[in-house]
């Protein structure tokens, strides 16, 4: 169980159709199709359906992959990750561990000091401004 659960008919009156279709359905934006990818400015990045903190701009990098990358979250309890072997290939998923959002996934070609690229979906993130 999740500590926010909602009806896919709850969510869409929340959300727009492709928050929804990224965060509930596993879907993906088109790469360079999110500002969020281009965004410079200090603040965090939230869950964009139940606003639990996930990212800092801190830890935000142009990965050149054409969504917003991050070398790790604030914190590992807010995110989970699944193995996902959907699409012919292995990948690590990323969820938020509040609300079970699909967030992205996770790869091992990042920087330092982690090594990890956490490729986000812009449509599930919010951002917050410091």
């Amino acid at each position: 169980m999740r500590e926010v659960e909602k009806t896919k008919e709850e969510w869409q009156k929340e959300l727009t159709g492709q928050q929804c279709f990224v965060l509930f359905e596993k879907g993906t934006e088109r790469p360079f199709s999110h500002p969020y990818n281009d965004n410079k400015e200090e603040g965090t990045y939230v869950c964009a359906a139940c606003g639990t903190p996930l990212f800092s701009s801190e830890t935000k990098y142009e990965s050149g992959s054409g969504w917003p990358s991050f070398f790790q979250p604030i914190s590992s309890g807010n995110v989970e990750e699944i193995v996902d072997k959907g699409h012919g290939m292995i990948r690590t998923e990323v969820v938020c561990r509040t609300c079970g959002g699909h967030l992205g996934h996770v790869f091992n070609d990042g920087p330092k000091p982690t090594g990890l690229r956490y490729c986000m979906n812009g449509a599930a993130l919010k951002f917050n401004k410091a």
